[in-house]
């Protein structure tokens, strides 16, 4: 089984427009989930979903601009059966914009891996949407 999801997408902004839809609260909920995340290593978190499921986080790695990391906990929405996994960002500047690259590891079930695989390739470009709309 797979247990890595990697995906990439290019946005026509900065890094340091990009970056405020990863690390400021209120941008999150816009295309992912309702937070308390703050950008401070160690900073422990929730995202909760529009159906009350909870996720479990804490902020391992923070480089403004360039990287983000932090763990990603729930219990999985079938069996019940909790999973811990790691959510890490990383941002390339390019000439035009911004590469961002996605790595989410350590999947132990299928079911979850293919969830989430499926979800951030659904949210994710959310955010270029987002900030297409702000330069209207």
């Amino acid at each position: 089984m797979q247990k890595e999801i990697k995906q990439t997408w290019y946005f026509n902004q900065s890094p340091q427009e990009v970056w405020e839809y990863l690390t400021k609260p209120e941008l999150l909920e816009q295309w992912l989930m309702k937070t308390d995340f703050q950008p401070i290593q160690g900073h422990k978190f929730r995202f909760t979903s529009p159906g009350g499921m909870e996720h479990y986080c804490e902020v391992l790695e923070i480089k403004p601009f360039t990287k983000l990391s932090y763990s990603w906990q729930r219990k999985s929405a079938k069996d019940g059966n909790p999973f811990n996994s790691k959510v890490m960002w990383t941002l390339i500047p390019k000439e035009e914009g911004t590469e961002l690259q996605l790595v989410h590891n350590g999947f132990t079930a299928l079911e979850d891996y293919t969830q989430h695989n499926k979800g951030w390739a659904i949210l994710v470009p959310r955010i270029s949407e987002l900030l297409n709309a702000i330069k209207k």
